[in-house]
């Protein structure tokens, strides 16, 4: 029910003989509060909603007057944003569903009935996460991954199926199907929705939140939806808006053509490169401008899906003829489609639009050269041409190398890899050491060799051009008796079942296959750390040898570790380039110069001589692709293969936990649950856990691959009868907190600053000065109740959308991070489970302040509560007694997110909410 001061701008909505209610933005023009051809289009979009799910309670009056409040100098305004659905991906969808199960259980504890929990908006979760590349270069790699994948998931995809059936609008779509953002592109979103709500049919834009952060792929066809931990979306999930500041709307003009030759790959990483060159975190990004109309739907969706790596909130196209245009070849409903355009006119939000904007940024499309990003930052763009001068010059700058290419240290014992156990002696840049591998087969390997060439991810495979582009490239370079090396490990993982359909049907799969490029499984594969192992003997050359090898994969992430911990330099690449770097066998080459190999004749053969020609993608893509496709690939969506049906899933309302599990179990959150909130007080006597630099991830903080017997949460697993070869990944361990918090902050190249030179989940235990791992530290502090800090430079968080990275830091009993700066997501899971994220003012950080990470710390100002965006007191002081003071902002900038850090966290604050309801 709308407010009466609005009540107007509810009406009916005649079409096509039916009529609809919506929520008209013209009213609010009328009145005077806003002139809605300057808004920006998302903008409208937040307006829209707030407008609609005023009810004078939780959303008033005065929050419709904050919403169309905005101007280019953005108003101080929180905005309580209600999106219409929710899309998980397993990874974070299990422990998602381990949070409601917990809520649930917990209501059952207190005498509530446990349905009381129960999403209020419709879920979608995509298992698209967990098959690993197991097997590879072979026709039956897929089957036997998927074999592999189910064995190592069963108890957590049993969960999920018990979600499934627990919960009312909650859709599970089964492995094997695609990838969460090619599925939500081409088939779940909607971009305006025809919903039945209190026995009305309304019409209302598709928004969402996703727990990956790359969900913003889906601005490409015009929605708004961005990327949150797991514990916000779930707060979504339960009805609870997202409170947010009033965002600075940045606008990016496109003009020009792409230049022949160059790929929508190569444009997103110049654009991502611009992008945080100008600074858009915590801001949205809209384009507009001619240029727009020069990019297909899938080039658009490209450039969104890198919205986490330009730093912004969301990247978001305009719904035009283009747009309707690939809702059309995609197989939705043809009256959806009309539906769609009529609506969107009726609120003036279709086609081209000229709003004002906060900032606007000039992009010239035919500036773009191909391109990679590399070595572990996907915002870090390199010529093509300049990587036979990037690489020697990286291990130059790592120490490896001197300035002849000869090795900097004889013994090759300066930068061994972190779990390096044999160090043998340094190899110069042009030296090969020879391996053979399991099958007699010998091969050479050295610094710069190419070990991983994967075709994976969302960013590229739901662009048919770069992945017929790269089909194209393997069928000229098989022409030519080309062949990638055997030491190369090959993979295709495509965003969905269309993808393999059109490269069949055009015959490039074969070709593709001819060079090892198998179909893997249809996921995400290499990118998020799920590349599987590398041959034993190729990682004890590694070892031994010290050796900076590479990957190239046509993803959006390469942070460190995150490809192979063997692995240290990894490049984001277009399809076609990963297939012609995966022939060239090495990334210290000049791909516009040198030869990519020699042909049969053993004549040279060049990059230009088997690129493929534009004209021909097009034609093969025109011959190749049909709405049939996309209508009988997704005709079943949510059905899954026999193995998939064959699961049996426990059933009733509350989850039956089991104690002996090591992959479900119930969390701590909510087990002793007080009915009132416990506040929030000032922090004495902490110790800093960890001392960090600049750039430290989510990867870094909670790590998503494998691991092994010597960390915590691999003993930990050992001590249950766990052996290593059934680990999995930490991803896939998400459900159990004992093996998350022990991963916390345990990734192999971390480094604390605490520890001088070592790499690693390790730290001090300030009392008795002994090294130890974070995890036995932080027990430690906890038997002596003592609370803790970590300190951080610039960029604390970046990366993937991982609520663990949150939830481990609050087991841990970390009360306060201490950062530079904050990406958004981990900074707003931190407050979403009652960490307290500050941050240091302008010039100034725990370096810059003489701090060495061995005081005591106090936190002060917060013994009257927090206000939003409080500005603190901490005074450092050391052993001798000298001390430190300094002021920091807590990062908490509504009056909403306070109430979370005062509950101890969102879920905390829905669970107490929900439970007072029902017992008062």
């Amino acid at each position: 029910m709308v407010t009466e001061d609005f009540s107007d701008a509810i009406r009916e909505f005649e079409h096509d003989g039916e009529t609809y209610t919506m929520a008209d933005l013209t009213v609010l023009e009328e009145q005077g509060l806003c002139d809605l051809d300057s808004l920006p289009v998302s903008i409208r979009i937040l307006l829209e909603s707030v407008l609609r799910n005023a009810d004078g309670d939780v959303i008033d009056a005065d929050a419709v007057r904050a919403a169309a409040s905005w101007e280019p100098d953005v108003p101080d305004a929180e905005v309580p944003f209600t999106v219409s659905r929710v899309v998980l991906q397993d990874l974070t969808g299990v422990p998602a569903v381990v949070d409601l199960a917990a809520l649930r259980s917990a209501a059952d504890r207190k005498g509530v009935d446990p349905t009381v929990v129960e999403p209020e908006v419709p879920c979608d979760l995509v298992i698209d996460h967990s098959v690993q590349v197991d097997h590879f270069g072979s026709d039956d790699a897929y089957e036997k991954n998927v074999e592999i994948e189910y064995e190592r998931n069963e108890e957590r995809y049993r969960a999920i199926k018990w979600a499934q059936q627990a919960f009312e609008d909650f859709e599970v779509v089964p492995p094997g199907t695609g990838i969460v953002h090619q599925v939500n592109l081409e088939h779940l979103g909607r971009v305006v929705h025809d919903r039945e709500v209190d026995g009305e049919r309304w019409l209302v834009p598709d928004t969402l939140v996703g727990t990956d952060s790359h969900t913003p792929m889906i601005g490409g066809i015009g929605v708004v939806g961005w990327g949150v931990g797991g514990i916000e979306a779930e707060a979504a999930l339960l009805g609870q808006p997202i409170n947010m500041s009033l965002p600075e709307v940045v606008g990016v003009r496109l003009s020009g053509d792409l230049p022949e030759g160059a790929t929508a790959t190569d444009l997103v990483l110049h654009i991502t490169e611009k992008l945080r060159e100008v600074g858009v975190v915590d801001k949205f990004v809209e384009f507009y401008g001619p240029g727009v109309s020069q990019l297909s739907v899938a080039d658009r969706a490209t450039i969104s899906n890198m919205a986490p790596e330009q730093g912004s909130t969301i990247s978001m196209f305009p719904v035009d003829e283009k747009t309707l245009e690939y809702l059309e070849l995609t197989g939705r409903d043809p009256e959806h489609i009309d539906l769609v355009r009529a609506y969107l006119e009726e609120q003036g939000l279709f086609g081209e639009q000229d709003p004002e904007f906060t900032e606007v940024v000039e992009f010239d499309l035919g500036e773009v050269e191909p391109s990679l990003a590399g070595h572990k930052k996907p915002h870090a763009r390199i010529p093509m041409g300049d990587l036979d001068e990037h690489f020697p010059s990286l291990l130059e700058e790592q120490g490896v190398l001197g300035p002849g290419g000869e090795p900097a240290i004889g013994d090759g014992s300066g930068t061994s890899t972190a779990d390096s156990t044999a160090a043998g002696p340094g190899l110069a840049l042009d030296e090969k050491v020879p391996v053979e591998l399991e099958d007699g087969t010998e091969v050479e390997i050295g610094h710069g060799d190419v070990l991983v060439s994967a075709i994976t991810s969302c960013t590229n495979t739901s662009n048919p051009s770069v992945m017929v582009g790269a089909g194209l490239l393997a069928r000229n370079a098989a022409e030519a008796g080309l062949e990638v090396p055997e030491y190369v490990k090959t993979s295709l993982a495509p965003g969905s079942r269309v993808v393999t359909e059109y490269l069949e049907r055009s015959g490039l799969l074969e070709d593709l296959e001819d060079l090892g490029y198998h179909v893997v499984g249809y996921g995400c594969t290499t990118c998020i750390g799920n590349s599987g192992p590398l041959p034993e003997p190729i990682e004890k050359a590694i070892d031994e040898h010290d050796l900076w090898t590479t990957s190239v994969l046509s993803g959006n992430r390469n942070f460190e570790a995150r490809i192979h911990p063997k692995i240290q330099a990894n490049y984001l690449a277009s399809p076609p380039l990963v297939v012609a770097y995966g022939l060239a066998g090495r990334m210290d080459i000049d791909l516009e110069e040198e030869p990519i190999g020699t042909d049969d004749d053993g004549e040279e053969v060049y990059l230009e001589d088997v690129w493929p020609d534009t004209e021909e993608i097009r034609e093969t893509i025109h011959d190749s692709i049909s709405p049939e496709m996309f209508e009988e690939k997704y005709a079943s969506v949510y059905e899954g293969d026999e193995r998939w049906e064959s699961l049996d899933a426990p059933d009733g309302d509350v989850y039956d936990w089991d104690s002996e599990s090591t992959y479900i179990r119930e969390p701590p959150f909510f087990q002793e649950f007080p009915l009132e909130a416990p506040g929030v007080d000032n922090v004495d006597d902490a110790r800093a856990l960890l001392t960090l630099g600049d750039t430290v991830t989510t990867d870094h903080i909670s790590p998503a691959g494998l691991f092994g017997e010597d960390l915590p949460a691999g003993q930990w697993l050992k001590e249950r009868g766990v052996e290593p070869h059934e680990f999995n990944t930490y991803g896939s361990r998400r459900g159990n907190h004992e093996v998350m918090m022990r991963g916390t902050f345990a990734n192999v190249r971390i480094k604390n600053e605490l520890l001088d030179g070592t790499e690693g989940g390790y730290t001090v235990h300030h009392p008795t000065g002994e090294e130890t791992s974070v995890f036995e530290a932080s027990e430690r502090y906890r038997e002596d109740d003592t609370p803790l800090v970590v300190m951080a430079g610039e960029e604390l968080g970046t990366g993937s959308s991982r609520d663990w990275a949150a939830k481990g830091t609050d087991l841990l009993g970390i009360r306060a991070t201490i950062g530079k700066s904050y990406e958004r997501i981990y900074r707003d899971n931190l407050i979403g489970m009652g960490v307290l994220p500050l941050q240091f003012d302008d010039g100034e950080g725990w370096e810059e302040l003489g701090l060495d990470g061995d005081e005591y710390f106090e936190i002060s100002g917060l013994e009257d509560g927090l206000e939003p965006n409080a500005v603190l007191t901490v005074t450092a002081e050391n052993e001798d007694g000298e001390t430190v003071e300094f002021d920091v902002t807590a990062q908490v900038d509504t009056p909403m997110a306070v109430e979370y850090v005062e509950n101890g966290g969102v879920l905390h604050l829905v669970l107490r909410r929900l439970l007072n309801s029902e017992l008062n």
